[in-house]
This record gives structure tokens, sequence and C-alpha cells, in this order.
């Protein structure tokens, strides 16, 4: 099942992936228009509706070169600094096969048994359970774990840990996830300079224009009442017009992310059994992984590239993973997994006075003991889904 429609997905996700990339350039425009219409009124606030939409229109053709260069020259920055920026953001540094020799030695089997070049391997010291790819090339393709991932996983969760974001770089997920933060970065940034500047600015109810709001001008005390009875209301209108386009351009560059990453998570978790050979991994990965991800001070941006993203947003509409129940089902109905449950940690244990009194799955005052995770102990079979009337998951349940 792992490999069955999953090309033919791939290619189909990457298509749409560049026709949203394309999207998010269009975006720019419309900030670039919004941004001509709030400086025609600044400069003249005399006129109509119909003369503010001929003139942005005239300024948008004008600036469309500048714009573009502009979105390009930040792509490039970020085409070469991007890991840079990441790596400040969470403190992941490079680890050789002496420094982490488990991990490195993972990581190669993995690239080696399909042919993949050897990404550079970065630990961030966390406890967070989570992990991440990055880069636009094979040069800068970087996979990083936490240290808190290192302790609380066993090798094979590890490896599908490793496997998924391996299909994140094999799958160029990788790559548009990166370019689309970036784009979707220059439109907040537009955006907020744009808010900045119409804050900044006041409007003259005697002028009927727009003057700064740390010194009006002198000019406009001379305007007549007839002056000011005939504009204002187009100004008003064009300026509720930019704001619109402003806010509905943040909007859909959101949107734009989300459909670039929940769908890329569902091939990820297929591909690294593709990889594995090894669902119940992939699982149990994703059980312990559940709201544990959360590294402190990353940004979104850094948040969406990770194996799961703990934020959820109103309603789950700015959620940019698929809920790990989602997920593990799509394992269990499709690889032919076995799903444990939600899986409580030691650590949970000593964390539990703070928020919860009481641990329902708890019975008297000791944790439950998964040293070896839900693979059961080292003196157990491996790889026996059926063994036993408990299964390897029973006793964790």
């Amino acid at each position: 099942m792992a490999a069955y429609g999953l090309y033919t997905h791939i290619a189909s996700n990457k298509f749409r992936s560049m026709v949203l990339l394309a999207g998010l350039f269009v975006l720019i425009y419309v900030l670039v228009y919004a941004g001509a219409l709030l400086a025609e009124v600044v400069i003249n606030g005399d006129g109509s509706v119909n003369y503010y939409l001929m003139a942005a229109a005239r300024d948008l053709l004008t600036a469309f070169p500048y714009a573009t260069g502009a979105a390009a020259l930040w792509i490039v920055i970020a085409y070469f600094f991007h890991q840079n920026m990441i790596d400040a953001v969470t403190g992941g540094e490079d680890v050789t096969r002496q420094q982490q020799p488990r991990l490195y030695n993972l990581l190669e089997n993995l690239c080696i048994s399909r042919g993949i070049p050897m990404p550079k391997l970065k630990v961030m010291e966390s406890p967070a359970l989570n992990a991440f790819a990055t880069g636009l090339n094979r040069r800068q393709y970087a996979v990083t774990v936490t240290t808190g991932l290192l302790k609380t996983l066993n090798d094979q969760e590890i490896e599908a840990v490793l496997g998924h974001e391996l299909t994140h770089i094999r799958n160029g997920d990788v790559q548009l996830m990166v370019v689309a933060v970036i784009i979707a970065g220059v439109v907040g940034f537009f955006g907020e300079l744009f808010f900045r500047t119409f804050t900044n600015l006041s409007w003259s109810s005697g002028g009927g224009g727009w003057s700064s709001s740390s010194s009006s001008r002198s000019s406009s005390s001379s305007s007549s009442d007839s002056d000011s009875k005939g504009s204002g209301g187009g100004a008003i209108i064009v300026v509720i017009i930019a704001v619109a386009l402003i806010v509905l351009a943040w909007l859909l560059s959101q949107i734009v992310k989300l459909a670039l990453s929940r769908s890329r998570e569902l091939l990820a978790d297929a591909g690294s059994v593709e990889l594995t050979k090894n669902p119940d991994a992939m699982i149990s990965a994703l059980r312990k992984i559940e709201n544990r991800g959360e590294l402190p001070g990353a940004t979104s941006a850094v948040m969406e590239l990770c194996v799961d993203n703990p934020r959820e947003g109103f309603a789950d509409l700015f959620a940019t993973h698929p809920s790990v129940q989602s997920r593990v089902d799509a394992l269990v109905k499709f690889a032919g997994g076995h799903d444990p449950g939600p899986l409580a940690l030691p650590s949970d244990a000593t964390d539990a006075p703070d928020d919860q009194p009481e641990q329902p799955g708890s019975e008297g005052q000791s944790p439950p003991s998964l040293p070896q995770g839900p693979w059961g102990s080292t003196t157990e079979p491996t790889g026996a889904p059926g063994a036993g009337p408990e299964g390897p998951w029973g006793r964790h349940r």
C-alpha cells in the first residue's frame, strides 16, 4: 500500500504547490496595489473612487518590476541564509558520527538503502519531542532532531521519524515549504509596513485629506468647505478597500501555507513506512510526540516544518498539520499498523501535579513504566504483531 498511488499523489501535490506559490506572488502585487491606493489618498484627498482606482492601477504598473525585484531579493537572501536564521532561533548544531553515533548510523543506513544523499545532521537542546528538515538543495539539506526525542524514542521510532524527514526531502516538500514561508513572510512584511504607515496618518476633517499625526499640514486649512464636502467620502471608501485587500492577502497567504503542509505530512508518514517497512514504529513515534513537540521560542515558520505542530488556530483553521489521530488512523487503515492509543511517558508523571492532580490512566501512585516504549522489553521477540493475546501494545493500554 505504501507505494500504491504514492508517486501520483506526489506529482500532483508538487504541481498544486507550484501553482500556490505562484499565487503568493500575485498576493504581493495585490499588496502593492493596496499600498498605491493608500498613497493616492494621502497625496490627493479630493479625488473620487474611480480616480483612486485608476491612479493606483497606473502606480502598480510602474512599481511592478520593483516589487518583483524586492521579492526576488528577499528570496535570494533567504536562499543562502535561511539555515543560519533557523539555527539562530532553534540553537541547532551540526553533529558528527563521533558525537552522535546512534543517530548518525540510523540516518546513514536509511540514506544508503535508497541511494539518498546524506543530509547534514543537527541536534538542538530541547526537552520537546520533535524534528524537522530544512534546505533548498542537496548541499543545504539538513535534519534537526531534539535531545528530548533522542532520549524518549527507541531506535525503531527514531528511524521512522528520520524516514519521515527524508521523505520530505525526497518529495521536494522542504524546498517548497521554505520558499512558501519566505514569500508568506514578504506578504506579512508588506502588510505590516502599510498598516504602520497608515496608522501614523490622521484624517484632517477640515481639509479633506490625510496628514501626519506628528504635524498637520498648514495647507489643509485653506481648503474650502465645499471641497471638504465633495471629497472625503471617496477617500474613505478607497481606504476601506485597501485595508480589506491587505487583510485578504494576509489571510490567503496563511491558507496557502496550510494547503502546502497538511497533505505533505500524510505523504511523509507513508514514505517513512515505505523506507522502514515498519508502520508500528511510525505510529508509536507519533503517539509519543503527540502534544509534546512545542519548541520554546520557535517561530510559527519553524513549527510548520516539524514532524508535529501542536499549535492550533481558531477552530483548527490555522493548524498547519493534520491531527495525530487522523495520521495514525491513515497508517492503521492503509499500512496495517496497530494503534496503542495515547501514550503516557514517565516525564508526564513529574508534570502532572502542576496541571492535572489525577491521571485517569494511572493506578495508585506509580506511573506506568515504559523504559523500552511500546515495542516491549529487549527480551521480547520483535516483529511479532500477533504474539500473545495482548500483542506488543497490550501492556501500555
